[in-house]
């Protein structure tokens, strides 16, 4: 268990840089955040954590908490699932395995998926790793960058709704581990894990609640419910589910820059919900100001 100290809120827990699909580095990620009022930060970047020193450094400086985190990448069945944990042991063998195998193939498939593209749009790899930082993993964001930068597309948006929709025929699948693998694998790194945006419209919807169950049997400690993506009826259930097994709420803005609309603050977790993160967690601690 780590201990517990004052620390500052408003709390927004799931921010992204440039070390994943983000657009701003580490340090320009907490500034922004500070900027918009928050006290209290997570970066999560895609499974990874290189960005962990950067953005403590800065959150120093700033008289913030640093929380270290991350979003690690799940399929269940046709559903990307991704479960955010915090306060993990980042040297943890088990889980550092499967980040790096997440990882090596995310690449594969997006040299796939830009092949595909290539057919019918002058889009080439070379473009692509030129929207990319030397430590980065690319994913679809930097190509929806490189179609945007040829002209192709007028934002992420538009690529994310068109040509990198699965429906136009250019989607390729990628390696995850199932849900409860996540989850245990977090946890057992002395994390505490939280399922991201789970009840999202579309394609995305939410898993069956039979399931979320079974994570919570294996660990699980909460749900982001305060998410501009989970739809409102959505919200509902997740707090009746969170209420009849206490489980940790929070809220965050999922920023990631110029990459998306969301902004730093949109949604916040409370203090109450971030002490009990951190009381939760036995895998590395906090960085308080």
């Amino acid at each position: 268990m780590t201990d517990v100290q004052t620390f500052a809120g408003p709390a927004d827990l799931h921010l992204h840089s440039n070390q994943s699909d983000g657009t701003e580095n580490p340090g320009q990620v907490v500034r922004q955040a500070h900027a918009h009022g928050i006290r209290t930060v997570a970066l999560t970047d895609h499974d990874r954590t290189t960005g962990w020193d950067e953005a403590g450094h800065a959150a120093a400086a700033l008289g913030m908490t640093f929380i270290p985190g991350m979003e690690l990448s799940a399929k269940h069945q046709w559903r990307s699932v991704h479960v955010l944990g915090y306060l993990f042991d980042p040297e943890n063998t088990a889980l550092r395995a499967e980040t790096g195998r997440i990882r090596d193939d995310r690449v594969g498939r997006a040299e796939r998926i830009v092949r595909n593209i290539g057919r019918d749009y002058a889009l080439s790899w070379a473009d692509v790793l030129e929207q990319t930082t030397t430590d980065a993993t690319v994913g679809r964001p930097h190509i929806a960058d490189a179609l945007v930068a040829r002209g192709i597309v007028r934002d992420r948006s538009e690529a994310f709704d068109g040509i990198l929709h699965p429906r136009e025929g250019y989607y390729e699948p990628h390696y995850a581990p199932d849900p409860l693998t996540a989850v245990r694998l977090i946890t057992q790194a002395g994390g505490v894990a939280v399922i991201a945006h789970p009840v999202t419209s579309g394609r995305d919807r939410m898993m069956p609640l039979a399931y979320i169950e079974e994570l919570i049997a294996a660990g699980l400690g909460g749900l982001e419910i305060d998410h501009r993506e989970n739809t409102e009826a959505g919200k509902r259930t997740l707090r009746q589910l969170a209420a009849k097994h206490d489980l940790i709420v929070t809220g965050s803005s999922d920023y990631h820059g110029a990459g998306k609309p969301n902004l730093p603050g949109e949604n916040t977790t409370s203090e109450e919900m971030v002490a009990r993160i951190i009381s939760q967690a036995s895998g590395t601690a906090p960085r308080y100001p």
